[in-house]
């Protein structure tokens, strides 16, 4: 996938399909179907996350704060089915969170990635990780045994970390122990992401450019 594959227009459907997704379910106890007559682009697999953050004031400045985030790593249903699937579990499945309630929507802002497939970092020494991580561009997979943690590209900017940050906070994420990238049995992969996203409830949509540093 090219990264610049998706127009603003592309990104503000998906957000608004996944938006619409969420409140029908919670209103109406339906799952909709995908429109019919969507580009081809719409319809090929891939990876997609749909993040629903809340907006809160304090201090007289606004924040967002994470509500729910679910998604789908790999290419393995067609882009819109996996955005309305990922939107609704986002929504109500999120095991972090209770449900959103339908009188949420009004608070809550819907951001959309659309993954690369993830690529496994292939590396002489697992100390050379962070020198193949580019914050602001890849996101992150960590996987041992039975064990496996996603962060996605805007999770490390947002928090201001550095790529050996990243790294231990997947490891994390996966439940195991920070330092555990630098064991020789772990795969991690990296992933690119176009992002979109609402700037009000309901309003604007832009492309999220992300910056580090």
């Amino acid at each position: 996938m090219s990264l610049s594959e998706f127009t603003v227009e592309d990104g503000a459907f998906l957000v608004r399909l996944a938006r619409k997704s969420v409140e029908e379910y919670l209103t109406r106890g339906i799952e909709i179907s995908p429109p019919e007559d969507l580009p081809e682009k719409f319809r090929v697999k891939r990876g997609v996350f749909v993040t629903i953050n809340k907006l809160r004031f304090e201090g007289g400045f606004r924040h967002k704060v994470l509500r729910g985030c679910i998604g789908y790593p790999y290419p393995t249903h067609p882009l819109v089915e996996a955005l309305i699937d990922a939107a609704i579990s986002a929504a109500t499945s999120d095991p972090r969170f209770r449900p959103l309630k339908p009188e949420e929507l009004r608070e809550v802002v819907f951001e959309v990635s659309i993954l690369t497939e993830p690529e496994l970092i292939r590396v002489p020494s697992p100390s050379m990780y962070p020198q193949m991580i580019r914050i602001g561009l890849d996101g992150l997979i960590v996987k041992k045994g039975w064990f496996t943690g996603l962060l996605l590209p805007q999770v490390a900017v947002e928090w201001n970390w550095d790529a050996e940050e990243f790294l231990s906070n997947c490891c994390i994420k996966a439940g195991l122990p920070p330092d555990a990238w630098l064991d020789r049995d772990i795969q991690i992969y990296r992933f690119q992401a176009e992002i979109f996203e609402e700037l009000e409830p309901r309003g604007e949509v832009i492309k999220k450019e992300l910056h580090w540093g």
